[in-house]
């Protein structure tokens, strides 16, 4: 598939200390867990390429020298891509980490994602939505188990944003945004999250649209996130 080029950086958060997932994270950061042959991380990094992105900016953290190092080693494998892996900071949070980025970003529009979700949406119709929308940011709503928070919709307007409360509408945020500019006026510094104050006041505005994904998506939270990701892989390969 190809890009309508109209944005040019995909932003993929991979710094945080994947605590619920230790048994994995104590040696690398949760991006860099394999599922199948490759780390969830370019398993991401394949799906935007598929719809012609080439350009990501991986905002790093917690052992964040792990993905430097693959990527610096595998450079061949990814020769027609620009993939730059920052220093976000150790404790810094997820808004606080997208505000490091802002001098790489600019005034464009861009994606972002998250480091340990994988998912088959497709990247021109979440874009072309975003585009028709005339809003500042859309998320990607999906419907997961019961354990997520929650987003409230009116249409394909988000109305109201509580990350991991309790289940009322069944649609939560899973991440695959189109974000504009507007994001850098709600994050303050290091300490800001993403999923808190910023979205949930973009929300209270009505800039934050949902594009409703209905098909495959699962975030790598647990040990069992994992073992159901690769029992699907090897489902697929049969």
């Amino acid at each position: 598939m190809k890009s309508n080029k109209k944005i040019s950086k995909v932003v993929i958060l991979a710094g945080g200390m994947g605590t619920r997932i230790s048994e994995y994270t104590k040696t690398i950061p949760k991006p860099m867990i394999k599922i199948g042959k490759f780390p969830i991380i370019v398993h991401i990094i394949r799906h935007f390429n598929k719809f012609g992105y080439k350009n990501f900016l991986i905002a790093a953290g917690y052992k964040g020298k792990v993905i430097k190092d693959y990527f610096n080693k595998k450079k061949k494998f990814f020769k027609n891509l620009n993939i730059n892996v920052i220093d976000t900071g150790l404790k810094t949070m997820t808004g606080g980490r997208i505000k490091r980025l802002k001098k790489y970003l600019k005034d464009e529009d861009f994606f972002l994602t998250y480091g340990d979700g994988l998912s088959d949406v497709n990247l021109d119709k979440l874009y072309n939505f975003y585009k028709k929308s005339k809003k500042k940011i859309v998320l990607t709503a999906v419907r997961p188990p019961a354990r997520f928070g929650y987003i409230k919709l009116k249409d394909s307007e988000v109305v109201q944003f509580k990350e991991k409360s309790r289940i009322d509408e069944g649609w939560i945020n899973g991440g695959f945004f189109v974000m504009s500019k507007i994001i850098f006026k709600y994050l303050k510094n290091d300490k800001t999250y993403l999923e808190k104050e910023p979205l949930e006041t973009i929300a209270k505005k009505s800039f934050l649209g949902a594009y409703k994904h209905h098909k495959f998506w699962q975030c790598v939270d647990t040990k069992r996130d994992k073992d159901n990701l690769e029992n699907l892989f090897k489902k697929r390969k049969k």
